[in-house]
């Protein structure tokens, strides 16, 4: 699948005349400069070699698993975990890809989600689903996420706040209004049909994961075949530009923000349903899960340029890692040095790129 390449700018006049036919310079060696961009970076600067480099990275990590786990790697069932795993996550980065290529960042997923979750899972919440039907549950994690991320959209776009500040705010006050309302304890869920509905299966794939795909499927064509997307691109790589094009800068960042949320509270049905519980420690470090994978998928953190099949290997990529070092008894604090290392290579190879004029 193509992905769309950053918004080239119009040439620029430099005020210089143009040569003439006759005055034309004869054809010279390349530079030096030139032919080194012709390496790694000029592969890593195209979409398909970004998608080729991430597949060889996956498969790295496939190969050191089953040498150093075997058969619990390997199997079937290992595999499923992974998915599961990579299904909430995956849901959430989707929604962070759009923010990002948007020219935003949110550090409030993880609180918005445990928020959702708690919001959803409250004793009034379930009995008002037993009386009525399960579909409320959902309909409330929505709800939550979808206000969380219109308050972030509101507060950046039409109150000017910076998206690290604003989101900051909202991480805090999320994760703690989520402990309000829990009063600090894990809330059951007890409605079996909704834990029924999420928890089967189609043709023995999980929903949880069936649901991913779908996320992904409707990512890919909301950011690469609708207007929507297209102005995503465009206020991500330069808003005035975008706005002087008639573009509404404001409520578009606002629409991002709301849409991440919506997907947060989605993340947060799909980890009530895998947990059955609803907790205020629900989606601790998300934001750097979710961040990571976006990034390491080759989405420019400056905006501009999004691709959701690289979020989605980036996903499976930091899923599969995790499940490496757990089979391989590795402690979370190792785990968490190895993701802050692989984030710094990743932003670190962008910028290299995007010197070298890699912005494709």
């Amino acid at each position: 699948m193509s992905e769309h390449p950053t918004a080239a700018p119009p040439p620029v006049d430099s005020g210089t005349a143009a040569p003439t036919a006759g005055s034309a310079p004869p054809p010279g060696p390349v530079p030096a400069g030139k032919q080194q961009q012709g390496g790694l970076a000029r592969i890593l600067s195209h979409p398909a070699g970004r998608d080729v480099g991430l597949v060889l990275a996956l498969l790295l990590l496939v190969v050191v698993g089953l040498v150093t786990a075997g058969e619990r790697f390997g199997s079937v069932a290992n595999l499923l975990t992974i998915l599961r795993l990579a299904s909430v996550i995956g849901v959430v980065a989707i929604g962070m890809t759009f923010v990002i290529t948007g020219g935003g960042i949110d550090l409030s997923v993880g609180a918005i989600v445990a928020l959702s979750s708690v919001w959803s899972t409250t004793v009034a919440t379930q009995l008002m689903a037993e009386d009525t039907h399960w579909t409320l549950i959902v309909v409330s994690a929505l709800a939550v996420g979808a206000g969380c991320g219109l308050v972030n959209g509101a507060l950046i776009a039409y109150g000017r706040l910076a998206p690290f500040i604003a989101t900051l705010a909202m991480f805090a006050a999320a994760r703690g209004l989520a402990e309000i309302i829990a009063q600090r304890r894990t809330q059951i869920v007890t409605v079996d049909p909704f834990l029924d509905f999420f928890g089967a299966s189609v043709l023995g794939i999980p929903v949880l994961i069936v649901v991913w795909v779908l996320v992904c499927v409707l990512g890919w064509v909301l950011l690469n075949r609708t207007v929507f997307g297209r102005r995503t691109l465009a206020v991500g790589g330069n808003a005035e530009a975008a706005r002087l094009a008639g573009i509404d800068v404001r409520r578009h960042t606002t629409l991002l923000y709301v849409f991440l949320g919506v997907l947060c509270g989605l993340a947060a049905i799909l980890l009530t349903v895998r947990t059955t519980t609803g907790s205020s420690t629900h989606g601790q470090l998300y934001e750097l899960d979710a961040i990571a994978a976006v990034v390491i998928g080759g989405t420019l953190l400056s905006g501009g340029r999004g691709t959701i099949v690289g979020t989605v290997f980036g996903v499976l990529i930091f899923t599969t890692l995790t499940n490496v070092f757990t089979l391989n008894n590795l402690d979370i604090s190792t785990q968490a040095v190895a993701k802050g290392a692989i984030i710094v290579a990743a932003v670190l190879l962008q910028q290299r790129v995007a010197r070298r004029g890699g912005g494709g």
